[in-house]
């Protein structure tokens, strides 16, 4: 556990030269693989040996690497690639969690005290982050999306506003599992720009409309559903309230919330949404909750939780009415 941190980095060297994608076709010596991606061949050797000890690409007694399972998801084109947020937990991240202590002793963000601004900040003016942390965010939306679409229906719904949404994949999802349903993707203009395209390519692009804003500020009114994924867990409990009650004011009486994001077990039980909530105090400066600390973000915002709907992943879906 304690040199964990060298996984992440032999993952995201891997994925930053595109190993993965090389190894596509047909497997190769890491002297092929050097000269193909302008690297020093007996390191990447060693980095490559180090990862296939773990699972992650598998070396023959000729010294060729070739993909495993594991190794697949880093490839740039599968369908639930991992690529991105390889690159992004080794490169976007990496500083703020060696900066842990900083939050730990201060409560804030790590990120923000390296980078003099918070990451919602940061992203825009630094295109290339952006580009990781969007097409990170895109891929695991991909791989989460059908359980939740799965989980809840939406068939009976006219309009579902997708609030902070990012590409609009979780929307499009939605959109595809119910042909007559129309979307709102609500989000900054620096994301709606590339998200135009991604909705195009999902082919829901003419049941959608993108609208830009500030979720602090006003969300569309008119929506039969408002659907907030991984937003609230971005923010402390001030804000994540005040996003809630833009949402309450813009909500017809009979309209519902939908705010999915890990639930945090009791105790000492397991769960992805402990290690979450850790990059969240590093990051963004937000924190995972549980079903009842949602139940009271709800309340403060004049809503009140209706049910919880286990989703059968990692992610909870939670439903809110006008209280």
């Amino acid at each position: 556990m304690i040199t964990g941190c060298l996984v992440t980095q032999l993952i995201y060297v891997v994925a930053k030269i595109g190993v993965a994608d090389r190894l596509a076709t047909r497997s190769s010596t890491a002297d092929d693989l050097a000269a193909a991606t302008g690297v020093h061949p007996r390191a990447l050797y060693r980095v490559l040996r180090a990862l296939a000890s773990l699972g992650v690409f598998a070396e023959d007694d000729r010294g060729r690497f070739s993909l495993t399972e594991a190794a697949a998801a880093l490839r740039s084109d599968a369908p639930d690639s991992l690529e991105a947020f390889a690159m992004l937990w080794g490169e976007v991240l990496w500083p703020s969690c060696g900066a842990l202590l900083h939050s730990v002793r201060t409560g804030q963000p790590a990120f923000e005290h390296l980078h003099g601004m918070g990451v919602f900040e940061y992203l825009p003016q630094h295109p290339q982050a952006a580009e990781i942390f969007d097409r990170a965010m895109t891929n695991l939306t991909r791989r989460l999306a059908p359980p939740v679409v799965a989980a809840y229906d939406f068939g009976s719904l006219n309009t579902v506003v997708d609030v902070g949404g990012g590409q609009g994949i979780l929307l499009a999802a939605v959109l595809r599992a119910n042909p007559r349903l129309k979307g709102v993707l609500y989000d900054r203009p620096d994301v709606l720009a590339t998200a135009r395209r991604t909705l195009a390519g999902e082919g829901v692009l003419e049941r959608c409309e993108l609208v830009r804003g500030d979720f602090f500020s006003s969300v569309p009114a008119g929506g039969d559903a408002y659907l907030l994924k991984d937003v609230l867990h971005d923010w402390d409990d001030r804000r994540a309230v005040a996003i809630l009650t833009t949402c309450a004011r813009a909500m017809a009486p009979s309209a519902r919330l939908l705010v999915v994001e890990r639930s945090l077990p009791e105790a000492n039980l397991a769960g992805p949404a402990k290690l979450v909530d850790i990059t969240m105090l590093a990051v963004t400066g937000g924190r995972e909750r549980s079903e009842r600390e949602y139940a009271d973000l709800f309340r403060q915002a004049g809503l009140r939780l209706t049910r919880a709907v286990p989703t059968g992943s990692e992610m909870q879906l939670f439903e809110a009415a006008a209280a």
